[in-house]
């Protein structure tokens, strides 16, 4: 708790710094007096620029050592005296296995092992969803006669039960032969429009959710953002799910809104996502100790700068795209910038220099590799497994 709670503030930990959302929790603990630490699998990461963070440790990445990779976060809280560990984006599905490895008074904002890997899988997450009485898509397994027919009734959408930025995905036509690969799903397709969701949940309550739509994209992962202002189909649907399983963390959904109106939930992601950008700050450590709601930033529509000048840059020779999308990066607020804090925003390039690189040599988009390293992937069933190439 913080200290208008009346207890002191401690020490907390998060478990990866390159993205902005972990710059905005930083940020946001740091304003009620709390020491920020960072690990993170890369030397230098974006976060660790901030003013506000006290120290970052670099750990073994868990796609080469789940194992190494806890017992690291382990000893870092063990020599920090860590009170609070948070989550920040795929590593989520890793860093929930530290119960078993720190004293029971380290609080880990996250659901246990048991209840979060069941929504983090794609099939897995349909059952969850049908048991709590919300819509979704008819979903199952590929190579399953079921999922045979289910192609042969319409378009179709196939995808591994572990992936995140649209790794993976495809949609095929009506009776086009499925692939046969082990560990996909194949889902109805549902035209309509696709939003996203970022809540923060207590004890089966929801605190607060947002609910955005990708404004511009690279590739398949939304670079700018807008708040949908009318969410109430969304958030009744969320608020069920929630309370259903007794969700306390982060809890983010994809969405598809049917030519009815009504909301079809596609898949889970059971951690923070770019849609936390639009929670006020200063609120975000507040929501995590003392179950406060935070409130909305004022602004309706955020990007991520650097990501969208590539993206207007590749489009210059485009006159339909162009101006709309230099228009946008020239008026819209970046989820960075803080003028209290410049430095992560002024070293962008330096400190993302990995995932850019790493983009780079496999010729895709940044956020498709921002987080291979500490992704969870079909047939990891416990944290115990080892190493990995």
């Amino acid at each position: 708790m913080s200290r208008r709670a009346g207890v002191m503030p401690g020490t907390v930990m998060l478990t990866l710094g390159r993205l902005p959302k972990a710059l905005d929790i930083a940020r946001s603990f740091a304003m009620q007096g709390w020491r920020v630490i960072i690990a993170e699998p890369f030397r230098q990461h974006l976060a660790g620029a901030s003013n506000m963070v006290a120290r970052s440790y670099q750990v073994t990445a868990p796609a080469v050592s789940k194992r190494r990779y806890l017992a690291e976060l382990a000893a870092i809280i063990a020599a920090e005296k860590v009170d609070w560990v948070i989550p920040v984006s795929e590593e989520t599905m890793h860093v929930t296995f530290l119960r078993e490895l720190v004293p029971a008074s380290v609080r880990i904002f996250t659901m246990p092992p048991e209840a979060l890997l069941p929504a983090y899988d794609k099939h897995g997450f349909i059952h969850l969803a049908q048991s709590a009485g919300v819509s979704v898509p008819e979903t199952h397994a590929l190579g399953s006669p079921a999922g045979e027919a289910l192609a042969r009734l319409g378009p179709v959408v196939v995808k591994p039960v572990h992936s995140c930025s649209g790794r993976g995905v495809r949609i095929l036509a009506q009776g086009a032969p499925l692939p046969s690969e082990a560990g996909s799903v194949v889902q109805r397709f549902i035209p309509g429009e696709v939003h996203s969701s970022c809540s923060i949940a207590q004890a089966g309550q929801v605190l607060s959710t947002v609910i955005y739509r990708g404004a511009l994209f690279s590739g398949s992962v939304a670079i700018a953002f807008e708040r949908v202002v009318e969410p109430v189909l969304f958030e009744a649907w969320i608020a069920r799910f929630v309370r259903h399983v007794n969700w306390t963390g982060f809890i983010s959904f994809d969405f598809v809104l049917d030519a009815q109106g009504v909301p079809h939930g596609i898949e889970c992601n059971p951690r923070t996502t770019s849609g936390l950008h639009f929670f006020e700050t200063a609120d975000l450590a507040p929501a995590i100790l003392e179950a406060r709601p935070p409130r909305f930033r004022q602004a309706l529509r955020l990007q991520q700068f650097y990501s969208c000048l590539t993206e207007t840059q590749k489009s210059v020779l485009t006159p339909r795209r162009f101006p709309r999308n230099l228009h946008a990066l020239l008026t819209t607020p970046d989820v960075t910038w803080n003028r209290q804090d410049k430095r992560p925003f002024l070293t962008m390039t330096w400190t993302s220099w990995e995932i850019i690189r790493r983009a780079m040599q496999a010729g895709t988009t940044f956020g498709e590799v921002a987080t291979l390293d500490v992704g969870w992937y079909e047939g990891e069933g416990t944290a115990e497994g080892g190493t990995a190439a």
